[in-house]
């Protein structure tokens, strides 16, 4: 084969940013989330101290896992581990909202147990509140592979960058992205298909808004597409199914697509 392909594959090689494994960074961050909800975990404890020498060890992991990821010369990554953990407490208060608005906003949820242990949109959303917080911290790369992790898993892509409050509610979820520049309020439901986006994919809005704001108290409906950083949705406004949006809309608003479905009846022989 030509030589010029070896020494492209090479460079690439030479020049690559030294991260580890998705799998190793995905374990750790699971690792943490079976901590903090054991209805996720097969590890027990039997005392405080047990889950406080645990609480460390992981802590110690973050730390292996950032000095490993050389994008980071610079970082105090103990500091910068140290200053996450003291975040896990709020990350846990929030994550108990969200499986509270699960549990008591869909009437197929019979126990927290079952949307602890089965329910899509509370994996994903243990995946972006932690990716968040490290996002928020500087952590390059780490944040986006957790969040990626967690679409492959679910089908629910939440960029780590987002915005996202408390009482989070996500039901059934695939197909659901959230962008990067996306904020969302308090007591906010989606439900599958829906997609915050942007207008346009144009590089250079890197550091503008992009994607829309959804105030508290909304709910939004499967395969609703609401694009751009300009666009605001009303608190307690509800976004019906397959609406396509572009524009604000102001507090208490109803928005719904009105198709045209024609059903004739006995007209078919044989069924």
């Amino acid at each position: 084969m030509n030589k010029n392909f070896f020494n492209q594959i090479l460079s690439r090689q030479q020049q690559r940013e030294i991260v580890p494994a998705n799998e190793t960074i995905a374990e750790w961050a699971l690792n943490v989330i079976g901590l903090l909800y054991p209805e996720l975990s097969i590890s027990s404890y039997s005392s405080t101290e047990e889950i406080e020498e645990e609480y460390e060890r992981q802590k110690k992991d973050l730390v292996t896992i950032l000095n490993a990821t050389r994008a980071c010369n610079d970082c105090n990554n103990e500091e910068i581990a140290k200053v996450f953990f003291r975040k896990i407490p709020d990350i846990y208060r929030v994550l108990n909202t969200d499986i509270y608005s699960l549990h008591t906003g869909d009437p197929a949820a019979r126990v927290e147990f079952e949307v602890i242990r089965a329910y899509p949109g509370f994996f994903a959303l243990c995946f972006y509140r932690m990716a968040h917080e490290l996002l928020k911290l500087e952590v390059p790369l780490l944040p986006r592979i957790l969040t990626e992790y967690a679409h492959s898993k679910t089908g629910i892509d939440i960029h780590p960058g987002a915005k996202i409050g408390d009482h989070f509610f996500i039901d059934h979820g695939t197909g659901i992205v959230i962008g990067e520049t996306a904020e969302i309020g308090n007591h906010v439901k989606l439900y599958q298909g829906v997609t915050l986006g942007a207008m346009s994919v144009d590089k250079n809005m890197v550091f503008k808004k992009r994607h829309p704001t959804v105030e508290d108290h909304v709910v939004i409906y499967s395969g609703a597409t609401i694009l751009g950083g300009a666009t605001t949705i009303g608190r307690h406004s509800v976004i019906g199914g397959n609406v396509w949006l572009t524009k604000s809309i102001p507090p208490g608003s109803l928005v719904y697509h009105n198709p045209e479905i024609t059903v004739v009846e006995g007209k078919i022989a044989n069924y």
